[in-house]
């Protein structure tokens, strides 16, 4: 994974479906040193625990006695999603403020699939890598040592 280059007050966002961490470097591309600029999460339960009724059921049609469930809704799942638009909501907001030029993203594959969708231009043209991990679990210094070697 090394090779990345990020610019001094270049970002590196590490995120999951619960957790984001907001990353800026204050070294240099040859020695990048990252520091916490913000970091947030939510609350994301089991689905189980989300939801307690059984999933529905229809009718197959005008005096069918045969009916077909109707696959459970997966809460966890959708809140994952919704925490992706947050997130590229916020870096939206941060770029317009020109808070950072290079951003690296740092995300399970779902989660930058999703953020994918929802990034703007402005965001996108500052992307530098995207690594397909998750990492938010990882402390700082091992963050910088498998990002950039």
């Amino acid at each position: 994974m090394s090779g990345i280059r990020l610019k001094h007050k270049g970002w590196v966002l590490i995120v999951d479906g619960e957790k984001a961490l907001f990353l800026e470097n204050t070294g240099t591309p040859d020695h990048p040193e990252l520091h916490v600029v913000t970091a947030f999460g939510q609350s994301n339960p089991r689905t189980s625990a989300q939801g307690e009724d059984r999933p529905g059921r229809l009718s197959d049609g005008m005096g069918s006695a045969h009916r077909s469930a109707v696959q459970e809704t997966d809460w966890h799942r959708l809140a994952k999603h919704e925490f992706a638009h947050k997130i590229a909501s916020l870096l939206e907001q941060e770029a317009q403020a020109d808070r950072f030029d290079q951003l690296v993203i740092v995300a399970p594959s779902v989660i930058m699939g999703e953020l994918r969708k929802s990034l703007s231009g402005r965001v996108s043209d500052r992307i530098v890598a995207e690594v397909a991990k998750d990492l938010t679990k990882h402390p700082v210094p091992e963050i910088e040592k498998l990002l950039f070697g």
